[in-house]
Formats: C-alpha cells, sequence, structure tokens
C-alpha cells in the first residue's frame, strides 16, 4: 500500500458512489491513518476535478505522519536509541508516506469536523487540536471547521468514537 495508492482507491470509490448516489451528500470520513487518506483524496478532487466533497469528519488525526509516528506510544520507547528518526521517520518519508493533513486542510472548503477523544493513547488530542488550528486559521469561512472532544471519563480512546450514541446529531 502507497500514499498515493490509497489516495487513488478512494477517488475511484468517490466517482462509484457519485454515480449511484443522485443528489445525496457524500462525505468522507477518517479515522486514524484514514484522516490522511480522506484529506488527500478531498485535496485531489479540489485541485483536480474542481469538485468539492459534501463534508469531511477525522476521527483520531494528526497533523503529518511523521508527527504522529513521534507520538504514538510504542516509539516514545526507541526515541532513546540512536537512528530511531532515521530509521522508522525518515524511511516513511523516503517511501513517499506523508499524509499531510496540515497541509491539505490549508487548502480544502468543504465543511470540515475534527473529533478526538481526551483519553486517546495512540493519538494524543493535542494533534487534533493542532490540526483545527491550522484549518481555522486557513479557512475564509471559520464557521465550516468545527472541533468536539469527547471527555475521559467516556472511555472513548482511539478507537471507539463511533460507538458514542450522540454521535448522529453532532455530526449533522
Amino acid at each position: 500500500p502507497t500514499e498515493s495508492g490509497f489516495t487513488t482507491d478512494v477517488l475511484a470509490l468517490y466517482d462509484w458512489a457519485k454515480a449511484r448516489s443522485g443528489n445525496s451528500s457524500i462525505i468522507f470520513w477518517g479515522h486514524s491513518l484514514g484522516t490522511g487518506i480522506a484529506t488527500n483524496a478531498a485535496r485531489k478532487l479540489q485541485e483536480e476535478r474542481g469538485v468539492q466533497v459534501d463534508a469531511i469528519v477525522l476521527e483520531s488525526s494528526y497533523t503529518s505522519i511523521r508527527e504522529a509516528a513521534a507520538h504514538v506510544p510504542i516509539s516514545k520507547i526507541y526515541w532513546q536509541f540512536p537512528g530511531f528518526e532515521y530509521l522508522i521517520l525518515d524511511s516513511m518519508a523516503l517511501g513517499n508516506m506523508f499524509f499531510r493533513n496540515d497541509e491539505n486542510v490549508k487548502v480544502l472548503s468543504c465543511p470540515l469536523l475534527i473529533l478526538h477523544a481526551e483519553d486517546d493513547a495512540v493519538l494524543p488530542p493535542q494533534l487534533g487540536r493542532k490540526l483545527f488550528e491550522t484549518a481555522r486559521s486557513a479557512y475564509k469561512d471559520k464557521s465550516k471547521v468545527k472541533f468536539i472532544t469527547f471527555p475521559e471519563k467516556l472511555g472513548l480512546g482511539h478507537d471507539y468514537i463511533s460507538s458514542n450514541p450522540e454521535l448522529p446529531a453532532l455530526v449533522k
């Protein structure tokens, strides 16, 4: 799998869904790594086709895959070893794996909702907040960018925001 391949796959799926959806809205919803794929595809649609996706929801997001990898709990063990940055973080760049949510949101203009749980132990909420701040500063219409956090007491962590019964109402 490659970043480019993932993006191409999502665009093919978008075309398929759009051809069959009539006037229904199509929303890109990415979770974790998928947030980078969602913003890549939305940006490509906008820049190369002049088409804007109806909305994007980013769940447990990050700014870039490099910054995300640096915050993944298991990586903290290896930070102390010489060469970690080169072997792990730089190797992703050498494989053209960037997933630059922070750069993508700067050029998007569709509604953007960022969701993050305060108890996310994989990607800390400050990465989602940082992405929100980047998007909010870039968007002309600030009302199109929203950030919702879920309190730690809900126990949603990295993977369970979608199980929150209030989520459908929040997305609407």
